[in-house]
């Protein structure tokens, strides 16, 4: 089997709010003629031509990092996912062949599954912040470069809990932490099915300060033999063996610092919770004028939810459906 990499990274966005999804993504990355047992590598250095880490780069790159890093303060002249709509379009764009015309697309172009609540009814044209053709500009510059670089951007997927579902895994698992993990360990899944062969290599930013994973992947993988690499401060690794085939999955502390696939990863998955946050924003808003819009935190979301008491009481909105429980 000749050597290949397949190298990829998870994160969340949105554990802690009130309203809206609990977020994740996933981005994959192929590295034909990199060997594995060399450690991962600098994605952020082979793409230098078109990727960076900076939101002011007098060469125009893309800016891919923590997504916290990358959101701008509501309050300026810029729109606030100005970095993070460049990015993850760009990243979408070219895989996926074409840029999508609204957030439908985008949701659909990610498998990501949209509740069919009145709150989540309206679409949103996109792009937000930038313009259609420029961005083919930068696909074309992405491109050129991950071909130069011997690198394939091999796919990018997001997973968005809503709070209806997350509710109920909540209630069923007892666990806010396991609902999180658990979905991680499903895109994990989806990887390893992919390529079932090629020995992923999948990286993950550590929830919380937990050190040991042992139990969630057995439970996740049953059938799987389970060897502990690392199980450290820093870092919780581990192989998994199933017919043949072997997947190794990192715990690793800031992962979005040192893996270009993870911030990535971290990007996708707040732009899609801003993109429901929008949705949201925009129902509740349109019936009520002086209502300012929530990012869904706990503190400001139960402001909003005080001022939005006599719409879900009028129209008999299910808050179970809206509210998180936890």
């Amino acid at each position: 089997m000749p050597v290949m990499l397949i190298y990829a990274g998870i994160d969340e966005a949105g554990y802690g709010p009130m309203l809206g999804p609990l977020s994740l993504g996933a981005t994959v990355f192929v590295l034909p003629d990199h060997d594995p047992a060399g450690g991962a590598p600098d994605l952020w250095q082979r793409l230098e031509e078109s990727v960076c880490r900076s939101k002011r780069d007098r060469r125009q790159r893309l800016a891919v990092d923590d997504s916290k890093n990358l959101k701008l303060a509501g309050s300026g002249k810029a729109h606030p996912l100005k970095h993070l709509e460049r990015g993850v379009l760009a990243f979408l764009g070219h895989f996926g062949g074409r840029l999508p015309e609204q957030d439908a697309d985008l949701f659909s172009l990610l498998n990501v599954n949209c509740p069919e609540t009145p709150w989540y009814g309206t679409r949103s044209p996109l792009p937000l912040a930038h313009d259609a053709d420029e961005l083919r500009i930068v696909i074309s510059r992405l491109a050129r470069n991950l071909a130069e670089a011997g690198v394939e951007f091999a796919g990018m997927t997001c997973e968005a809990i809503d709070a209806g579902a997350f509710n109920a895994q909540v209630a069923r698992t007892n666990s806010k932490a396991g609902v999180n993990l658990m979905a991680a360990l499903r895109l994990v899944d989806r990887i390893w099915r992919k390529w079932p062969d090629a020995h992923p290599r999948v990286i993950l930013d550590r929830h919380g300060g937990r050190t040991h994973y042992r139990e969630d992947l057995q439970v996740a993988w049953p059938d799987a033999h389970l060897t502990i690499l690392a199980e450290q401060a820093e870092i919780s690794r581990y192989r998994l063996d199933r017919s043949g085939g072997q997947l190794t999955v990192s715990f690793e502390c800031e992962a979005d610092r040192t893996h270009l696939p993870v911030a990535l990863a971290s990007m996708t998955a707040k732009y899609v919770r801003e993109l429901f946050m929008l949705r949201l924003n925009r129902y509740f808003c349109g019936q009520a004028p002086e209502l300012k819009p929530t990012a869904g935190y706990v503190q400001d979301a139960r402001r909003y939810l005080r001022e939005i008491d006599s719409i879900l009481d009028g129209q008999r909105l299910d808050r179970t459906a809206l509210i998180r429980c936890r």
